[in-house]
């Protein structure tokens, strides 16, 4: 595919997940190995229990330490896993930290910031879509 092919042609791209609930956990397990120029190298979370720690394979840094690992990894790309509540304070801190690219998984669409690609993926609408199809088809 052409998208493979501009991916896969230079240096690789870093990659956070922001909230490592199931949701995060899931995500980060599916994706290692698909694409070798995309690395999730990063977590982050505010529960205690999951800082500092290694969990599906990447090390958990706290929400407040953003900036300076983001900096350091050179993650551009972030992919927003937090509860719905704190999906706006969360994906401004990804902007201001230098995130360019942004893929929301909360259930909550985020505003578009200047210079930030942002996908929105929204599993509830996708299954009632689904739904929706399989309801209205006649077989």
């Amino acid at each position: 595919s052409v998208i493979g092919k501009i991916l896969d042609s230079d240096k690789g791209l870093n990659v956070a997940v922001i909230g490592i609930g199931n949701l995060g956990r899931a995500i980060t397990t599916y994706f290692m190995g698909k694409r070798s120029k995309l690395n999730i190298i990063a977590s982050f979370d505010v529960d205690p229990n999951k800082i500092d720690r290694v969990i599906s394979g990447i090390n958990c840094y706290p929400l407040s330490r953003l900036n300076e690992i983001v900096k350091h990894e050179n993650i551009s790309i972030a992919v927003l896993t937090v509860p719905a509540d704190s999906a706006h304070d969360v994906s401004e801190m990804l902007v201001k930290a230098g995130i360019t690219g942004i893929l929301n998984f909360t259930t909550v669409p985020i505003p578009a910031s200047p210079g930030v690609y942002l996908d929105e993926y929204d599993m509830i609408t996708s299954l009632e879509k689904v739904a929706y199809f399989v309801k209205t088809s006649k077989r």
